[in-house]
């Protein structure tokens, strides 16, 4: 009979205790494995879409509520500020690039983002069908926006006010669809893109601004640089933020405090406020983390008192094996292959529970969705988790393989 034959027949022998400690040392890495999962995907997805954007210029308020809206499209805005300030922090020379961003409206809590070209370029969008917006009220819509409300090319919608579907609809307009987005596994894939002038257009109702428009057809007119169509320094149009990626480092040092300076505007960094973030949600996951090691603990200690109570019960069945030319090397071996045998089936179990886990809540859960965290993703540090957890087994099988090596034939035959 083969040891692996052996191992298993010996650990049948006992369902109860070696489905214990299966389901123990399961259960912990399939939490430190959902919890890898979480992290680095959500840790790619951030960085991804800050990528390009070293700045966000919007209202006084709080810089990370000024990041969580204007870059991951999670948080309502912290006001407006006006067009005439927005162009003229635009203009200064430590400033490579700058994007406007017109935030307010949704649909089916997607949220309508009034911007230009440049913004999809960001992400190197393209479509897949349709073509670009060139009227006022025409969108393009992201993949997982097209997907889930099952809007194409050609249909028409209301939009409503705020990030809900609870907020008041704007019924005398209606966008129409021109296009589709390919996928790009950024925040784009949830997002209703179209032109600033169709923000305003849709809230110009009662608003007084609607009459300080300028004929784009005046040629002798000074176009804005962030929105063509109007006219410079109109103070009397506003945006919600804007994003600016630097010329020289120069700017990271000089830039945030200019702006900082003038009382309506603020300036929040990306990779200072999703640091903060980080911190933040670092201490949930921590305390998980550590649930899930005293699990592992907990089945270690189960896996070593098993194997050393089940060779005491076998001590007779070894020395037997001993008399009919089995090795003290073998009877080593064999315990420390029942102790690698079941962390490797309580580490193979576990995570593919940290897989199902995540793809379970990424479908029924709309924030994982839309922020394209999948359970199908596999890490190499899976790997390492793997070798960990057999190691661990090896571990708690040792004193029993000791045990097993010294065993004395003629003591234990003479004591039966």
């Amino acid at each position: 009979m083969g040891l692996f034959t052996l191992v298993w027949h010996y650990l049948k022998s006992k369902p109860l205790n070696t489905a214990i400690n299966v389901v123990l040392l399961s259960l912990g890495i399939a939490v430190i494995t959902t919890l890898l999962l979480f992290n680095s995907q959500l840790e790619e997805k951030i960085n991804e879409n800050v990528k390009g954007i070293d700045l966000v210029v919007g209202a006084k308020g709080s810089p990370l509520q000024l990041i969580l809206c204007s870059i991951f499209h999670v948080d309502f805005p912290t006001g407006n500020i006006k067009l005439a300030e927005a162009e003229k922090i635009s203009r200064n020379r430590l400033i490579k690039s700058s994007i406007p961003l017109a935030l307010g409206d949704s649909y089916k809590s997607f949220r309508i983002v009034g911007t230009n070209r440049d913004y999809a370029n960001l992400f190197g969008a393209e479509l897949e069908q349709g073509d670009w917006w060139s009227n006022d009220l025409d969108v393009v819509v992201g993949s997982n926006v097209s997907q889930v409300t099952h809007i194409k090319r050609g249909d028409q919608f209301a939009s409503a006010h705020g990030l809900t579907m609870e907020g008041s609809a704007h019924n005398e307009h209606h966008y129409k669809v021109s296009g589709v987005l390919k996928r790009t596994n950024s925040v784009l894939d949830n997002l209703i893109l179209t032109n600033i002038e169709s923000i305003w257009k849709m809230h110009e109702e009662g608003d007084s601004a609607g009459s300080n428009h300028i004929d784009v057809a005046d040629s002798s007119v000074v176009r804005s640089r962030l929105v063509p169509s109007i006219a410079a320094g109109d103070s009397a149009r506003e945006i919600t933020s804007l994003l600016i990626q630097y010329r020289s480092p120069l700017a990271a040092i000089q830039l945030p405090r200019l702006v900082n300076a003038q009382s309506s505007l603020q300036a929040a960094s990306p990779a200072f406020e999703t640091a903060r973030l980080f911190s933040i949600l670092g201490v949930g996951a921590e305390m998980l983390m550590g649930f899930a090691y005293v699990l592992i603990i907990v089945s270690g200690l189960s896996i070593f008192i098993a194997l050393y109570n089940s060779l005491k019960e076998r001590r007779y069945d070894m020395a037997i094996m001993r008399s009919m030319g089995a090795s003290r090397s073998k009877l080593f071996v064999l315990m420390l292959l029942e102790g690698g045998v079941l962390t490797l089936a309580g580490s193979v179990i576990g995570l593919l529970a940290g897989h199902a886990a995540l793809s379970i809540l990424s479908l029924f859960v709309q924030e994982n969705f839309k922020a394209g965290i999948s359970g199908i993703v596999f890490y190499s540090k899976e790997w390492i988790i793997l070798g960990a957890s057999l190691l661990l087994g090896l571990c708690c099988a040792l004193i029993p393989a000791v045990q097993a090596y010294r065993t004395d034939i003629s003591k234990v035959l003479a004591g039966n």
